[in-house]
Order: structure tokens, then C-alpha cells, then sequence
């Protein structure tokens, strides 16, 4: 049996740059080619996080630790060599969609996202919660408004 050593770890401490920027256009091109780009695929709520651990989908372990002033988003440019890059990937954020029968209703509504803190967003009348944590966690502090009749879930 032979014993694969774990791949060294990069430490992140500064964003390079965005993968759209056309300044960095020929050698991710380059490298896109070569099959050296590596992505940190990371869910929304990682965004705002400065310090933690994570590994690329090509298994590099990666250390995050970045200033106060940066902050990650899609396609940042958090590593580049003559032989890798590794770029931010967004994975999707997942919503509730709510709507409220009344005025009533939808003030009980704003008033509970705003007291919890939630994400939220606006469409088409309806108020999208942004799904930061487990889903059954919103719907545990959504059971009453909903169980009454005051607050529609869309699917």
C-alpha cells in the first residue's frame, strides 16, 4: 500500500483580481486550456467570511484569511502561478417565496424578517427570504403566519 501525502495547502491572504477582468483574459485562457484551473466553489453565505479552512474541487487545501477591506465573490481570482489558478466559484442561493393575503399580514411579515435578521428581496409582490441556514428553520419561525392563513409559502 502506498501512502498519498496530502497536497500542501495554499494560504489566501489577498484577492488578485476578477476572472472577467480582461487583464487576466490569456493566462486563465491559457491556463483553462492546460486544465490548471481549480475552483473554491463556495455557498453565498461564505461570501462574507474572512477566515476559514475549504478546499478547491481538485482537493487543494486552502486557508482563507483575508483583510477586513476584501471580500470574496464569484469568479475572484484568489491564486495564480505559471502553473495553477484558482478561481471563486458562487454555488446557487436557494429563496423562500412568500406572499402575504393582507397589509396586516405583510407588516406581521416584514416585522418578523427584520427581527431575524433574514436576507430578503423583492419580487413581483412577493418577499424572498434568503436561505442562510437550514430550510426547516425558516419554516419552523414561519409555522404560525402560515398556519393561520396569513402567509403563503410558493414553491
Amino acid at each position: 500500500m502506498q501512502f498519498d501525502p496530502e497536497p500542501e495547502m495554499l494560504l489566501i491572504e489577498t484577492l488578485l483580481g476578477d476572472a472577467a477582468d480582461p487583464s487576466f483574459g490569456e493566462a486563465l485562457h491559457d491556463m483553462a486550456h492546460r486544465g490548471r484551473i481549480e475552483r473554491l466553489v463556495l455557498a453565498p453565505t461564505d461570501l462574507p467570511r474572512r477566515r476559514f479552512h475549504t478546499r478547491t474541487d481538485a482537493g487543494t487545501r486552502c486557508f482563507i484569511a483575508l483583510p477586513r477591506e476584501q471580500r470574496l465573490f464569484d469568479g475572484a481570482i484568489v491564486y495564480l502561478s505559471d502553473d495553477r489558478a484558482v478561481l471563486v466559484q458562487v454555488g446557487e442561493q436557494s429563496w423562500l417565496r412568500l406572499s402575504a393575503v393582507d397589509q396586516a399580514a405583510a407588516l406581521e411579515l416584514g416585522h418578523l424578517a427584520g427581527n431575524l435578521h433574514w436576507r430578503v428581496r423583492f419580487d413581483q409582490g412577493m418577499l424572498l427570504v434568503a436561505v442562510e441556514a437550514s430550510r426547516a428553520s425558516y419554516l419552523a419561525r414561519l409555522r404560525d403566519l402560515i398556519g393561520r392563513g396569513r402567509v403563503m409559502l410558493h414553491d
